[in-house]
């Protein structure tokens, strides 16, 4: 059966998902996860959470998905640890650093990848199974193609998104809210800005990144036959009413074996959409029909109404029981009850009497054992043995079936036994003290001069495509291949053509910015260094890129360089101190849908700039396979902070070039160097100097 996975983000939200037939919840309990505007829950309100969804036969998945801090972890591992206690049956994790934090305190619990590790290729899968991860939790971005191929091969659950909102950017690399507004995504505060109006030619007159919500309903078939174990609802900060709807008309769907009628998916437009739905993605058929906007309607309050009555005062008889019954001459009388997971829980009562009248019959039995309203409980059947001629009042058989499901409900509440530890930060590396290196970035083989070699840069990153298209640069410098952040499986086979003319060319490391990437370097003998796009936000993910054999990693830019600076750095640490920082890469091609499908790979002539509401212009690039990567529309400069990237004690300070001109990149080359006193003409700090919530 598929899993139906439904949003939790407050207390009434859990009934309204639990009574309209969700399978599993998923909410937040402190701080620590993507959504930190619900209303997480208390210690006490999440054992309470725990408790009513196990009695009803629902699973409860913790959101433990954001980047945390070296101060956050203790208090993180905390948590986890507290949960596992409560009873929680998986904790949802983006950072690997938090993984190792939760393998040290909560060791039995089954962890999920959160779609906020960007999984979207087999390799991605293997390697968080490899993690130690039960289920993998896949971008919304992925094709149902895409998606079959992986259930058909993976090692580990597969979950999907099925219904709800849809980011333009493949989750947990969208870094637009963070270094235009200083709320992270990454860290549970996204404020949004794709829902703003941006446009072209300097007019913010359209809305080319907001996309509609997603809906799979019609496909529901489909995704249990290929193989998916859970469907996913989106939605912690809906109301309880926009719950209880869209996760009653997908259970009865999945429940019965079919599809929403035209009637369930009108509902479930009027609850909650944003122009309609879309399943672009699921159709592999990405354009301009995607987005939308969220227009002023009005409540349906005739449907909320209903809803709310689902959940409020009432108790859905879900959970399937059986009674058995042993009336005997002389002995007590005895009840006994089993449920669907295998609890038996048996009571006595008194000693019947002969029958003055009418004697007990098992249809009398069964009469009264099954009068189950009020509770969870659904009385599927009642197996009795009676002897003849006995008689006992209909009371004391009330009282032993009130007696036997009390005792039914205390069991199935009960945590499991899981083994509690300790987390401990381990060892501490040292930061270095010599002036650190500098590394270069490009976006294209013409930026590679002999000007901006003669610098002599530690490593020079050069992205896959181009580099493999550039046969004559082997042996002109040290270069680094750069692996795209995006490969779908369709893709891998041309990938590692690509790679092994770059490994031909005497190349000898990778920059990996995405978990799927380990495998394809390390099966050519590539040397791993780590990128930005891994996130690499505190001590612990240091060290387990190390025990994975990483020579460096870039430091997540999101972090300030005080937090760089006191970070364990187990591996060589880079951080990005020049460039344009990458806001969003896309399924969706701006440009495409810009001419309606005739771009004609404008993007490879020059960047396009999308701009905002106030007047800034964000540049939009072409990424592998035709993906796009949205830009700042200021350049991050640091090269008159020279002594402050020197006390953060990191290995190398890279400069990454995409518009720069060749000249351009000499003459920001030359100023990290200390050669010149160049500056940009409009530059930004990022996020080094200022705290992101």
């Amino acid at each position: 059966m598929l899993e139906l996975l439904s949003p939790a983000g407050s207390m009434e939200a859990v009934k309204a998902a639990v009574q309209n037939g969700a399978d599993a919840i998923y909410m937040g309990y402190g701080d620590f996860n993507a959504r930190r505007n619900a209303k997480n829950f208390t210690r006490e309100e999440f054992a309470a959470a725990v408790s009513y969804c196990h009695l009803r036969g629902c699973k409860v998945y913790l959101t433990l998905n954001t980047l945390l801090g070296d101060r956050e972890l203790a208090a993180a591992a905390d948590c986890a640890a507290d949960a596992s206690d409560i009873g929680v049956d998986a904790i949802l994790v983006q950072d690997i650093g938090v993984l190792r934090a939760v393998r040290q305190t909560a060791p039995d619990v089954p962890l999920h990848a959160s779609t906020q590790m960007t999984v979207h290729d087999l390799d991605g899968v293997k390697r968080v199974a490899d993690f130690g991860m039960t289920r993998a939790v896949l971008s919304r971005e992925l094709s149902r193609d895409a998606i079959a191929y992986i259930c058909e091969r993976s090692p580990i659950e597969i979950e999907v998104f099925g219904h709800g909102a849809l980011c333009m950017c493949y989750s947990g690399q969208c870094f637009f809210s963070s270094v235009i507004g200083g709320r992270s995504g990454n860290r549970g505060l996204c404020a949004q800005p794709c829902r703003l109006r941006y446009g072209w030619n300097g007019r913010a007159d359209r809305y080319p990144l907001s996309l509609k919500d997603m809906s799979l309903a019609g496909h529901l078939r489909e995704l249990r036959k290929m193989g998916v174990a859970c469907l996913k609802i989106e939605g912690r900060m809906k109301r309880p009413e926009y719950v209880a709807v869209v996760t009653r008309i997908y259970a009865d769907a999945i429940r019965e074996g079919r599809e929403p009628t035209p009637e369930e998916v009108r509902q479930l437009s009027d609850a909650f959409s944003r122009q309609g739905f879309t399943d672009g993605f699921y159709q592999d058929a990405v354009g301009p029909a995607m987005f939308g906007v969220r227009e002023d309607q009005k409540e349906p309050k005739e449907l909320f109404a209903l809803a709310r009555q689902t959940y409020e005062d009432r108790e859905a008889q879900q959970v399937p029981i059986t009674f058995y019954s042993l009336i005997r001459r002389g002995e007590p009388a005895q009840v006994g009850v089993k449920d669907d997971q295998e609890n038996v829980v048996t009571v006595e009562g008194p000693i019947p009497e002969a029958a003055r009248t009418k004697p007990l019959t098992p249809e009398g039995v069964e009469k009264q054992l099954s009068r189950t309203g009020g509770t969870p409980y659904l009385c599927t059947g009642v197996r009795s043995k009676i002897d003849d001629g006995l008689s006992l009042p209909a009371a004391a058989l009330n009282a032993l079936r009130r007696e036997a499901l009390e005792g039914l409900s205390a069991r199935r509440q009960v945590p499991p036994v899981r083994r509690r530890g300790e987390f401990r930060p381990g060892v501490r590396y040292e930061d270095r003290r010599e002036a650190p290196v500098l590394t270069v970035s490009v976006s294209r083989a013409a930026q590679i001069t002999p000007e901006l070699l003669a610098l002599s840069p530690a490593l020079v990153y050069v992205p896959l495509e181009e580099l493999s298209a550039h046969p004559e640069l082997a042996g002109k410098g040290p270069f680094a291949v750069a692996l795209p952040r995006i490969v779908w499986d369709r893709e891998r086979d041309r990938m590692m053509d690509q790679l092994r003319r770059v490994k031909d060319m005497g190349v000898t490391d990778a920059l990996i910015d995405n978990w799927g990437m380990i495998a394809p370097a390390q099966e050519l003998g590539f040397a791993l260094r780590g990128g930005f796009g891994l996130e690499i936000f505190n001590s612990q993910a240091m060290k387990e890129l190390r025990h994975m054999g990483f020579r460096s990693a870039t430091a997540s830019f999101e972090l300030k360089l005080a937090q760089i600076r006191d970070l364990s750095k187990a591996v060589d640490t880079e951080l990005i101190a020049y460039g344009r920082l990458p806001l969003m890469i896309t399924e969706n091609c701006l440009i495409r849908n810009r001419t309606d499908g005739l771009c004609r790979h404008a993007c490879e002539r020059e960047a396009q700039l999308l701009t905002d509401r106030k007047g800034a212009r964000f540049p939009v690039v072409r990424a592998y396979g035709c993906r796009n990567e949205i830009l700042n529309s200021k350049t991050l400069f640091l090269g008159d902070k020279q002594n402050d990237i020197r006390r953060s004690g990191v290995w190398a300070q890279q400069l990454r070039f995409t518009t720069e001109s060749p000249a351009e990149c000499v003459r920001a080359a030359e100023r990290y160097l200390g050669l010149s006193d160049w500056e940009p003409r409009e530059y930004t700090r990022g996020l080094y100097y200022r705290d992101v919530e």
